[in-house]
């Protein structure tokens, strides 16, 4: 399980902000994932747009890949090679639960 944190928008009276930790769940390989290779200007929320009809999924894109992808930038450089999971249902549910 991936953990990070994550700001709530809660702010305390001392200019104080409220962060939680997120969990990510691991994300298994399917026989029914896709591989696409990434050409200039592919971006992980517009991949996430892309294959999920949802930008806030770019995180199972980025959690499919953890070697490949950096968690730092939504910028993906042109030819790499990563999986798109697509049973994203169970891996929502799978967030979820974790994050109760």
């Amino acid at each position: 399980m991936a953990l990070r944190t994550e700001y709530i928008g809660i702010k305390l009276s001392r200019g104080k902000r409220i962060f939680k930790s997120i969990k990510y769940p691991l994300i298994p390989l399917s026989i029914n994932d896709i591989y696409v290779v990434t050409t200039v200007g592919d971006r992980l929320d517009l991949l996430a747009n892309q294959f999920y009809n949802n930008v806030d999924y770019w995180w199972i894109i980025a959690n499919a890949n953890p070697s490949i992808i950096k968690r730092d930038t939504f910028l993906l450089k042109p030819g790499l090679e990563i999986r798109i999971p697509q049973n994203i249902q169970k891996i929502i549910e799978n967030f979820i639960e974790s994050n109760k």
